[in-house]
């Protein structure tokens, strides 16, 4: 029995990728002109004063009309969320997600809430020592 003969393999002319520019980084390899139409044309400017622990909070279902991205933020806000966990779990800039809020909350599909700050509530053992003096009365 005879071994079967090898054929050589022609290598496949690829094209080269087109090189990177000096200020281009990996994490900005996403389509500008996407994030564009994503947001509209915002010509006034105005935004909501929303920061990274901003609580959004879904007040509706998302319209049929409404565009997948704000859909998706408004089935994600069921439970209150921060503008950052938002931003990371819909891989959006920040500055794209706020946008997008800013057009929720005016439509008032959403609500933003501030962040609970653990300074702000009482010392528990403050609590306690209260409680267990209105028992004892």
């Amino acid at each position: 029995m005879t071994p079967p003969k090898r054929q050589r393999r022609h290598l496949r002319e690829e094209p080269l990728p087109e090189p990177r520019t000096s200020g281009e980084e990996k994490g900005e390899d996403k389509d500008v002109e996407r994030l564009y139409v994503l947001t509209g044309a915002v010509t006034d400017g105005e935004r909501a004063p929303l920061d990274l622990v901003t609580l959004i909070v879904a007040r509706a279902d998302p319209p049929p009309s409404s565009p997948p991205e704000q859909s998706a933020l408004i089935r994600l806000c069921k439970a209150p969320l921060s503008v950052a966990e938002l931003s990371a779990y819909l891989s959006l800039p920040f500055s794209v997600v706020t946008v997008l809020l800013t057009e929720l909350l005016t439509a008032e599909l959403v609500q933003a809430r501030a962040p609970i700050v653990r300074q702000a509530l009482p010392d528990r053992s403050l609590l306690e020592t209260v409680m267990h003096g209105l028992q004892k009365l």
